[in-house]
């Protein structure tokens, strides 16, 4: 059954993905002559694209999960969120120079994103789900 937060995940992966594929596109359209900026845009888009699919993955697996693998992939989901958030909303303001207000917004979002798939790694190894998985 699908709680709330998951169906906010699962919405918010879907403007994401809208939002990843404009940028790739304005990115070889409205930036061309602009190599650097295409660049952050382009790595941008594909970054937001793939923490999209995998919030929307961590959405569906809650399902699934109990005990210490539902917390790991309840802080995966929100570290997902909060680093696509941070990272992309990061490249993308230097590409379309409007730079975000927020110091090192670009690594924080960026360690969010590695501890995010860290929490994946983790929820995957958990006893709990191991053993249910197995039954």
């Amino acid at each position: 059954m699908m709680g709330g937060v998951d169906r906010v995940w699962i919405a918010w992966a879907g403007l994401q993905g809208a939002v990843a594929v404009a940028a790739a596109a304005y990115a070889s359209h409205g930036l061309a002559g602009v190599p650097q900026a295409q660049d952050w845009a382009r790595t941008a888009s594909q970054m937001q694209l793939w923490h999209a699919l995998a919030l929307i993955a961590a959405a569906l697996c809650c399902g699934y999960a109990h005990g210490v693998a539902r917390i790991a992939l309840r802080a995966a989901g929100w570290l997902f969120l909060v680093g696509g958030l941070l990272f992309c909303g990061s490249l993308y303001g230097l590409a379309f120079e409007r730079p975000l207000p927020l110091p090192m917004a670009a690594p924080a979002g960026g360690m969010a994103l590695i501890l995010g798939w860290v929490a994946v790694a983790v929820a995957a190894l958990a006893p709990e789900w191991v053993a249910r998985r197995g039954s």
